[in-house]
């Protein structure tokens, strides 16, 4: 198969139409809509054997996947902003009762004020829900990531859910290069779903989504724990065999220019590719040794590697694309967490940007660099605020 010009979302349904999974059920909300849009149309053409099921909100639409996917069906769904939101019932409960769904997630900011628009508010507000979550900096990361989420969630190891998120409109209508597979090569890949302990096994009967009292319920959240400190190593190894397959290398955590650098940021999604063109800039015409990783997995928190990457620097500069309204952005404690690993601690800042889609360019990101090496940044900063 050539190379393709298509958006983040159409290139998600594609992974999913290559994928054929069981089930599907999903509720349209921008900008997330093209993906099962794009996909019911597989599913009327007979592309895909896959059961598509319209619900009357995301909230079925996330409750039908859990049964699906407990049931033994392997099953992908996809939302949104107000739609994750009103999921958020859900969110605990699916992982909790260990289901390794797939749902993509095109962040946009959440209500209110109303607004459409790209931020990371949706997943922020999701964080602590018991999922893992991958981000993609580009259209053809999205794609990639929608075909290595199945292998991550359905290991053995680790039976969690996942999100696959792409920045709204930013990535999923925008239309870029992108490099698909062939559909056999994803199909070997992903290999069959083997549902553990399916309700329909009738002969080994089991009960799903039990009530949990103080004898069990700490236990049972222990065990989340523990899944997803071993899905570092299911990630790192999928991400190996995604190589072999298609020749792109993926790490836990991403970086640019890093290794000499004397200050870095910590950026997610495509505000990654932004700030290597800022790293670019300021190295060559200005000559600071500036860098920038991103956490492509962002639970579980990848600390060691963050530490490793970030020991000895003059100052880390954390870009979060939330607010924790009384609070610092959500990634800067995290990170402020992850550098206590660190030999030597460096100073760390934290930058809000680019809220219900606030346009921040590259000229913005480099005087971020500018202020903090100057002196001139305080520990919490607003950039592109009209105070």
């Amino acid at each position: 198969m050539g190379d393709l010009a298509i958006n983040g979302d159409s290139a998600v349904a594609l992974a999913w139409k290559q994928i054929d999974p069981d089930v599907c059920a999903a509720y349209p909300i921008t900008p997330q809509t093209i993906i099962v849009e794009k996909f019911s149309d597989y599913v009327a053409d007979g592309d895909v054997g896959t059961e598509f099921v319209c619900v009357e909100s995301e909230h079925s639409a996330l409750t039908v996947c859990t049964g699906s996917c407990s049931a033994g069906a392997r099953t992908f769904t996809a939302t949104s902003s107000q739609g994750l939101a009103y999921m958020w019932e859900m969110l605990p409960i699916t992982s909790a009762m260990r289901v390794p769904l797939v749902m993509a997630v095109a962040n946009r900011a959440i209500s209110g004020p109303i607004n459409i628009n790209n931020d990371h508010g949706d997943v922020m507000s999701a964080r602590d829900c018991g999922w893992i979550q991958i981000f993609a900096e580009n259209v053809q990361e999205a794609y990639d990531n929608a075909i290595i989420a199945p292998r991550i969630a359905e290991h053995p190891d680790v039976q969690l859910p996942i999100m696959t998120n792409l920045d709204g409109f930013i990535l999923t209508h925008a239309i870029e290069r992108m490099t698909p597979l062939d559909d056999a090569v994803v199909k070997k890949f992903v290999g069959e779903f083997k549902p553990f302990k399916p309700l329909l096994d009738y002969k080994n009967p089991v009960s799903h989504g039990l009530m949990d009292g103080p004898d069990f319920y700490y236990e049972h959240k222990y065990q989340m724990v523990q899944a997803m400190e071993k899905s570092f190593a299911v990630i790192e190894q999928v991400f190996a065999d995604f190589k072999k397959i298609s020749g792109r290398e993926y790490h836990i955590v991403e970086q640019y220019r890093c290794d000499d650098a004397e200050y870095v940021a910590v950026v997610l999604g495509s505000s990654y590719g932004t700030m290597k063109a800022a790293v670019d800039e300021l190295r060559e015409k200005k000559g600071l040794k500036v860098g920038v990783c991103m956490p492509r997995i962002f639970r579980p928190w990848p600390a060691e590697q963050l530490a490793k990457i970030l020991d000895g620097k003059k100052a880390v500069i954390v870009m979060d694309k939330h607010l924790s309204v009384g609070a610092y952005g959500p990634m800067y404690p995290e990170v402020a967490a992850a550098l206590i690993k660190c030999k030597k601690v460096p100073a760390a800042y934290n930058y809000i940007y680019g809220l219900g889609g606030k346009d921040t360019k590259v000229s913005g990101f480099e005087g971020v660099f500018e202020d903090v090496i100057a002196g001139k940044a305080k520990t919490v900063n607003y950039l592109g605020v009209d105070e």
